[in-house]
């Protein structure tokens, strides 16, 4: 098991460019919200699958045909969907409410999907035997979480910066945080086998063919933009950067260093997002502060989501290590 003691000092350095790579993707969303949401989460997802392209590509050529016959058997396959449609659904859901409420209200609901865990834990404990219930930590963290956005929206109809708060907006991102949940189970049960671009690129391109659909259906405007709008002098430096920095450098920086350190260490790193985005979003783009009481609902919807992490590691150690000693 990797320790912190045994890391590398380069991946420590990733650590901290994925954490701000994942967290600068809302800041940068809204720069360009001239383009309805949907169409602009299928534009992010087209472009992130054109950089994985490549390096999954490698991956298939470098691996036996073990891996290529489990890839295409029909199980891989329904996986693959599944984790595309979530996908798909979290960044629809997410990107629209990037346009109904703040930035930070946006972000720090689209990262409660730890709480929405334990819930779902507590619930399918009740219907399945010998399914592990959430422990006395974890339902402590989420309460603590769910108190945290209880206060945070208190701040509804607060102006912040060019963004009003409002429940629509909020419950869009923390539908985002629910759907998000689909594809985390998908990547969990594929990764454990499937090397990391192969699980990216596929999954990633499914979530991008399926919004341009969805946009075509919902979004009145969808003809004015096009499918491939991003290739505009004027969009294409925002997507690429929404390509390079949060999908490149942040989630496959986050996916490579969980193979040199504790989970525990990179999941909680990455609930500073809404604190880390939020002052991108301030200092680079002049998004606004949050109000009163974001400022105390959100850390301790962050801390309840803190303690979930540590609590979900633990138990997950425990169990590894009692499976080892039988």
């Amino acid at each position: 098991m990797s320790t912190i003691r045994n890391t590398p000092n380069w991946v420590w350095l990733l650590l901290v460019g994925a954490v701000f790579g994942v967290s600068s993707a809302g800041a940068i969303f809204q720069q360009v919200d001239d383009v309805p949401p949907l169409l602009r989460a299928s534009w992010r997802l087209q472009l992130t699958a054109l950089v994985l392209a490549p390096m999954a590509i490698v991956q298939w050529f470098s691996n036996g045909p073990e891996i290529k016959n489990k890839f295409t058997e029909k199980h891989t396959l329904l996986w693959l969907l599944g984790g595309g449609i979530f996908l798909a659904l979290h960044f629809g859901a997410w990107v629209a409410s990037l346009d109904q409420t703040s930035l930070t209200h946006s972000l720090l609901f689209v990262t409660a999907h730890p709480l929405i865990i334990v819930v779902g834990m507590g619930l399918v404990a009740k219907l399945v035997k010998n399914y592990r219930s959430p422990s006395k930590l974890e339902i402590i963290g989420a309460c603590v979480g769910f108190t945290g956005a209880a206060l945070a929206l208190v701040d509804y109809g607060d102006q912040q910066g060019d963004r009003t708060v409002t429940i629509w907006g909020d419950f869009l991102a923390f539908l985002g945080a629910v759907f998000v949940v689909g594809y985390i189970v998908s990547g969990r049960i594929l990764r454990k086998w499937m090397p990391i671009f192969l699980y990216a690129f596929p999954v990633t391109l499914i979530g991008a063919i399926l919004l341009i659909p969805a946009s075509y259906i919902l979004e009145s405007n969808f003809d004015e933009f096009g499918v491939f709008g991003w290739l505009k002098i004027s969009y294409f430096g925002w997507f690429l950067a929404l390509a390079l920095i949060a999908g490149l450098l942040g989630h496959t920086g986050i996916n490579t260093c969980l193979r040199y350190m504790p989970p525990l260490v990179v999941s909680t790193s990455v609930t500073l997002e809404p604190i880390i985005g939020s002052i991108i979003g301030h200092v680079l783009f002049d998004t606004g502060l949050p109000g009163f009481w974001t400022w105390l609902g959100g850390p301790i919807l962050i801390i309840g989501i803190i303690l979930v992490v540590v609590s979900s590691s633990e138990e997950y150690t425990n169990n590894e290590t009692s499976e080892v000693s039988h």
